[in-house]
C-alpha cells in the first residue's frame, strides 16, 4: 500500500511541479508590473515563494491544508484526510495526496465545508494574508449565528445549577433518555413513597 502511494507521488510529481514553476513567476512579475508595491505585500509574497517546494518536489495534500490555514495542526489535517473529510477534485484522498495547481480541495471541518482551488503550492504554514493568496476561496458562506442555537446556556447571575436544570439540560443535549430519572421514578422527577 506505501508502495502504491509512492508510486502515485512519482508519478503525479513529475507533471505536478513542473507545471507549476512558470505559473508562480509568472504571477509575481505580473503583480510587481502592476504597479507600485506595497512592501508589505512583497514580504507576504517573498515569504510565500520561499516556503514553496523546490523544482521538481511535490506537496502532501494535508501539508498543504495545514500550510494555508484550513486547519489548525498537521496531525488534524492527517486525520481529516483519514476520516474522508477531504476531497480533492471529487475523490477522497490520503494524506500523503500530491497536490497542483488548480485542484479543487473540499474540506469539512468543525461544522463547515471549506472549498478552495488551489493557487499556489507551499509547505512550511504562513501568515494569514500570506496563506489567503495561496488558494481561491469557493466556499459557501457560514450560517448565521443565530441559526446555531446554543443549548445549555443560562442566563449570566442565576447562579449554579440545580440537580432538576442539570437533568433538563442533559435531556436537552440527548446525554440523558427521556423517562431515565436515575433511581426516581416518577413523572416529576419525585422518589415514590411506600
Amino acid at each position: 500500500m506505501a508502495s502504491e502511494d509512492a508510486d502515485e507521488n512519482v508519478n503525479r510529481g513529475t507533471g505536478g511541479p513542473a507545471g507549476t514553476g512558470p505559473a508562480e513567476g509568472s504571477e509575481g512579475a505580473g503583480s510587481a508590473a502592476g504597479g507600485p508595491v506595497d512592501p508589505e505585500v512583497a514580504a507576504a509574497v517573498a515569504a510565500a515563494a520561499a516556503a514553496g517546494p523546490g523544482s521538481g518536489e511535490t506537496v502532501r495534500i494535508d501539508s498543504w491544508i495545514w500550510a494555508v490555514r484550513l486547519i489548525k495542526t498537521r496531525s488534524q489535517g492527517a486525520a481529516a484526510c483519514r476520516g474522508g473529510h477531504v476531497h480533492v477534485n471529487g475523490e477522497r484522498v490520503k494524506p500523503a495526496y500530491s497536490v497542483r495547481v488548480g485542484d479543487e480541495v473540499r474540506l469539512r471541518n468543525e461544522g463547515r465545508e471549506r472549498v478552495v482551488i488551489v493557487k499556489r503550492l507551499i509547505r512550511k504554514r504562513v501568515g494569514a494574508p500570506v496563506a489567503v493568496q495561496c488558494y481561491i476561496d469557493n466556499s459557501p458562506p457560514p450560517p448565521p449565528r443565530e441559526a446555531i442555537a446554543p443549548v445549555g446556556l443560562r442566563d449570566r447571575g442565576t447562579g449554579r445549577p440545580t440537580k432538576r436544570d442539570r437533568r433538563e439540560l442533559e435531556r436537552l443535549r440527548g446525554v440523558t433518555p427521556p423517562g431515565f430519572g436515575g433511581g426516581l421514578s416518577g413523572p416529576e422527577g419525585r422518589p415514590r413513597g411506600r
